[in-house]
């Protein structure tokens, strides 16, 4: 089992942490850079979304969902 990796990042102008495995990490790398864009970008955009969760579970569920084309 993966242990999760803490990275810093600034979304919408305030430092915010993120802890996640490492192949979440890969895969939302892969899934800014197919949509050309930073992975900071990705993340706020996400962050955007409405949600009834956590940052780091809808970045999982927005991976999830993203590796099963829906």
């Amino acid at each position: 089992m993966e242990k999760p990796t803490k990275r810093s990042i600034t979304i919408a102008g305030h430092a915010t942490s993120i802890s996640l495995e490492p192949s979440f990490w890969a895969a939302l790398s892969d899934m800014a850079a197919a949509h050309n864009m930073s992975l900071a970008d990705k993340i706020a955009e996400i962050d955007a979304r409405p949600r009834n969760s956590s940052l780091t579970s809808a970045l999982r569920v927005a991976v999830l969902n993203w590796a099963r084309g829906t």
